[in-house]
């Protein structure tokens, strides 16, 4: 099997395209960049398809792997006859390659070993022949020694013919079909734990069963937690006894006195062997898939919160809320800097609001405030009120900000680099100032599994998850491009070929030497290299250099095409840049060359109508329902405000501005059949919901999207 076949086969795209791919893949070009610069070469793959290409790409290479050390085994052993070989070259899954391994993998002492080694296999391949009428009288000349009694020997070859069946691949294949068609997934609780108060959460699955595949990834997983934390026990079931009918259909070709002996084997090798193999077998598939849905889900809402409309370079006062221990207040510069910090207490029991009052207002004239941002944990609401009561000189836009990670950031070396002399309280306040800025920016310093969007998030396989979480985060960093004179290390981290220790680099070069006057200048960064500057150039902006091309996505390598464009309209680059109407009129083909088509060249018209775009909206205030505090202040039948602040296959959670977010089943977000909840609601959205029942004792609420 070859590797460009492999990925055509699952992918489905161009051969040509996928061979153009690989070979930049193979070059250390980065998703981002290949997607982006490199579309005539790919026939303008988007980078979703581009990530499907490197994903089938690892995976041929793990299968590529395995069987050369499955081969190097049976080669060993001397046991690798060339059909052997032709059948593991050709075998397109692992599946199929471990049913081709499992005769000649090295096993613990088994009943059938033993039996092998008491000389019985001769008798076991006389009765699977089935040709013998009298199978016990065929098996007297095997007592002897260990075998004692003709019992015994039956016993024994009985045991060698379940090893064969639970090696012979057309068995295997069946009963994994049928388990495929018909498996029930059936969990019992554990007795001791049905009143237990913990595993409430899980009773809905106390004595469940359902068909596994109808069985949806969300409720898989959280069944899986259930018995992880032992509250239930889960089993797969199917019509055994039909299953074994059709087995020994299959293999049974007389109705002689060995049939009975090759029954008893086929039963011993189901319920020992077969079974429990593939029906593990079949969970781990059904995890895996459920894995893959739940981190699909997880990574489109990260990308819809690192996406989230940003306020911009805005100076702002942020409030990290509190009751007891106050309330944290920030002042940053638009560029987000600390320049101002203390406590105020103006909640219980301290109760100092007018001086809360006074405070904010002198922090807000004193330090030119545009825009105050309020983490939405404790005290949030409470919080925004007492700011709402203060009568400002000058219009001040008010935000609630998710705090989600806050604190993981705050107590993290990254923040512990950015602001050793503060504490966790500062520095939690200046992320939640920073995330109204530019979110992007500074959810890029959490871990994204930390920020809490998704579903089942810590059940999945982690290593997956990372990966594919990084490859969001990369993703949506580079769609925005990044300010190279201003981004952190964290920032520049994920910008295309650059990576942590180029990042630390950039920005240590940058301390010392000043800002960068051009892309050029980014050459001279230490262990930088031409294949950086490739990758990372076209991603990275320079405000106001010496060249306007810099703060654009135009890469480097196509500054000539522009230029000449611009010496043929009679115009300076910076007279063509936003020029609509001259560069419509730009006939493309002019410039056409052996590696530049019209896919770039459109894109560079596209980037020079408006450059360095942010393709983020802008940020929006929004204000919840005053006269919702608390969970017992909600009713039936209310039209209330909401931000979404999470999304899962089942339905999306909603903040309605209490400590409960309540929940929009996937019933309830439109009349007609929901397939994908995204195409109805996104990550952050300002909707209103009406509400349709509230369980003050479970802490539930469960709310319908409201279209009026």
């Amino acid at each position: 099997m070859q590797l460009i076949p492999y990925i055509t086969k699952h992918t489905q795209l161009p051969e040509k395209s996928i061979q153009h791919t690989v070979e930049l893949l193979d070059q250390d070009c980065t998703v981002p960049f290949i997607s982006r610069y490199r579309k005539e070469k790919t026939g303008n793959l988007d980078e979703v398809q581009i990530t499907a290409i490197v994903q089938y790409k690892e995976a041929f290479e793990v299968l590529e792997k395995r069987k050369s050390t499955v081969l190097k085994s049976i080669e060993e052993q001397d046991l690798l006859t060339d059909e052997l070989r032709s059948q593991i070259e050709i075998a397109a899954n692992l599946v199929t390659l471990e049913d081709l391994y499992l005769p000649f993998k090295k096993k613990r002492k088994t009943k059938a070993e033993t039996a092998r080694k008491n000389g019985l296999e001769p008798l076991a391949k006389i009765i699977m022949a089935q040709n013998h009428t009298n199978v016990e009288q065929a098996a007297e000349r095997y007592v002897k020694t260990e075998i004692k009694t003709v019992a015994d020997a039956l016993e024994g070859a009985r045991h060698i013919i379940a090893e064969w069946l639970n090696e012979r691949i057309s068995v295997r294949n069946q009963i994994r079909n049928q388990l495929e068609r018909s498996a029930m997934l059936t969990t019992k609780v554990i007795g001791t734990q049905r009143e237990s108060e913990k595993a409430q959460k899980f009773r809905d699955y106390f004595d469940w069963s359902e068909a596994l595949k109808r069985c949806p990834s969300h409720r898989f997983l959280a069944i899986l937690r259930a018995e992880n934390e032992g509250f239930i026990r889960v089993k797969v079931e199917i019509d055994d006894d039909h299953m074994l009918s059709k087995i020994a259909d299959r293999i049974i070709k007389s109705n002689n006195s060995c049939v009975p002996q090759i029954r008893m084997a086929l039963a011993d090798a189901y319920k020992r062997l077969l079974f429990p193999s593939l029906s593990n077998e079949l969970l781990k598939v059904a995890k895996e898939k459920a894995d893959a849905e739940a981190i699909k889900v997880f990574s489109k809402n990260l990308k819809q919160l690192l996406l989230v409309a940003p306020l911009g370079e805005k100076r702002i006062l942020a409030i990290d809320p509190g009751f007891r221990s106050g309330c944290k207040v920030v002042c940053l510069s638009a560029q987000g800097a600390l320049q101002h910090n203390e406590t105020i207490y103006p909640h219980a029991p301290q109760n100092k609001s007018s001086e809360a009052i006074k405070k904010i207002s002198s922090l807000v004239d004193s330090h030119k405030i545009e825009a105050i941002a309020i983490g939405n944990g404790t005290a949030s609401r409470e919080t925004e009120q007492l700011i709402k009561r203060i009568h400002f000189k000058n219009p001040i836009e008010v935000y609630v900000v998710s705090e989600a990670g806050a604190s993981i950031y705050s107590a993290s070396k990254i923040a512990r680099d950015e602001f050793p002399n503060y504490d966790v309280t500062v520095r939690g306040a200046v992320s939640i100032g920073r995330r109204l800025a530019d979110p992007l920016a500074e959810l890029v310093k959490i871990d994204a599994k930390s920020i809490g969007v998704g579903q089942y998030q810590h059940d999945v396989d982690q290593s997956k998850l990372q990966s594919s979480l990084d490859s969001v985060v990369e993703r949506c960093v580079n769609s925005v491009g990044v300010n190279i004179n201003t981004a952190s290390v964290p920032l520049l981290s994920y910008v295309s070929g650059i990576g942590p220790k180029l990042a630390e680099n950039i920005v240590a070069y940058r301390t010392e030497n000043g800002s960068f006057a051009d892309r050029a200048t980014i050459k001279k960064v230490p262990r930088l290299g031409e294949k950086a500057f490739e990758q990372g150039a076209g991603f990275l902006r320079i405000k106001d250099g010496k060249n306007p091309l810099d703060d654009s996505a135009v890469h480097p390598e196509s500054y000539p095409i522009v230029k000449q464009m611009a010496k043929d309209t009679g115009k300076s680059i910076s007279d063509l840049i936003g020029n609509t109407s001259e560069l419509q009129q730009i006939d493309l083909n002019n410039y056409l060359t052996e590696n530049v088509g019209l896919p770039t060249l459109k894109d560079i018209i596209e980037e020079l109508e408006k450059p360095g775009l942010d393709r983020r909206e802008k940020a929006k205030v929004f204000t919840f329902d005053q006269n919702i505090r608390k969970i017992t202040d909600v009713r039936e039948g209310q039209l209330l405000p909401g931000i979404v602040n999470n999304i899962t296959n089942f339905g999306c959670f909603v903040d309605i501005g209490i400590k409960e977010s309540g929940l929009i089943h996937v019933s309830n977000l439109s009349d007609s059949f929901v397939i994908d909840v995204n195409a109805h609601v996104s990550l952050q959205q300002q909707i209103i919901v009406k509400v349709l029942s509230v369980d003050i004792a479970r802490k539930r609420i469960q709310l319908k999207l409201h279209k009026g």
